[in-house]
């Protein structure tokens, strides 16, 4: 088992829940709790207004905005219910947002000071989810842990699976990961083929996951997984399956969004598919 000290070096100081209910709490809210505890971190919680979730691609002018629904405005009664499900969790630095835009100009605004973002992958319709979350991932610039539909109750990564494709996207998901890592008693890195270097890449020093995890206390288990880029998703999917991962942590967008959709990538996929949580950073 990986040992850490109660509070790991990189751990999150402030974790970010995108809430879309409070009677009952969402998932978001749960599980951000829960995650503020294990890292004795402060949590905030944003809700969302369900007619705000599906602005994407250039959100309207606020005296648009007006037109189309009625602003919303904070409920003091789910300020004080969202303190008190901070504190019987464990957490007790917790404050309470009500935002007025799109999920991604929000969390590109409050991604700025969190490190990291807790969202629910059914809080937008299927048929936008990946133009709404696509857009979030993209511009907000901070670890995201999105939760498969139907999810319920806290965070217990026991078992993490790590997704590596030789892409930066990939590097900078397993570094923001390391807090999880330490806590899991399993880690199987998941080594993919590694995408064609283009100059600049290939003067810069190369990254060994391998190696960094061991210089981090981290013992993994290593599987290479052998398909080709429109097979990717699929491949991906069956292996945290197979491994019985309770977390799968990969680089967003290895591509430029357009082509992401034209060649049905690797995110796509396995946003639409995968039934654990995943850590994801662009």
């Amino acid at each position: 088992m990986n040992t850490t000290p109660t509070k790991s070096i990189g751990a999150p100081t402030d974790v970010l829940a995108l809430v879309t209910a409070t009677s009952p709490w969402s998932p978001a809210a749960v599980a951000g709790a829960s995650l503020a505890a294990d890292f004795d971190a402060r949590l905030s919680g944003c809700y969302i207004d369900p007619g705000l979730r599906m602005l994407h691609g250039g959100e309207p002018e606020p005296s648009v905005l007006a037109l189309l629904i009625d602003p919303p405005h904070e409920n003091p009664e789910d300020h004080a219910s969202f303190i008190a499900l901070a504190r019987d969790a464990g957490v007790h630095r917790a404050s309470w947002i009500v935002t007025r835009a799109g999920i991604a100009q929000t969390t590109r605004q409050l991604g700025a000071w969190h490190d990291l973002i807790v969202i629910e992958r059914d809080m937008v319709d299927e048929a936008v989810a990946f133009d709404v979350l696509g857009e979030a991932l993209l511009t907000c610039r901070t670890p995201c842990l999105l939760l498969p539909p139907s999810w319920h109750g806290p965070i217990r990564p026991e078992r993490v699976a790590l997704a590596w494709n030789g892409s930066i996207e990939s590097i900078r998901a397993i570094h923001a990961a390391l807090p999880f890592l330490h806590r899991a008693s399993d880690v199987v890195l998941l080594d993919g083929e590694a995408p064609a270097y283009d100059d600049e890449q290939e003067r810069a020093p190369r990254f060994d996951p391998a190696a960094y995890l061991i210089n981090h206390g981290i013992k993994a288990r290593v599987r290479r997984v052998h398909a080709a880029p429109s097979e990717a998703g699929a491949a991906l999917l069956r292996e945290v399956e197979a491994t019985k991962a309770k977390l799968l942590v990969m680089g967003a967008y290895g591509h430029s969004r357009v082509r992401e959709r034209v060649l049905g990538g690797a995110t796509r996929h396995i946003l639409q598919h995968v039934n654990v949580p995943i850590l994801m950073q662009h």
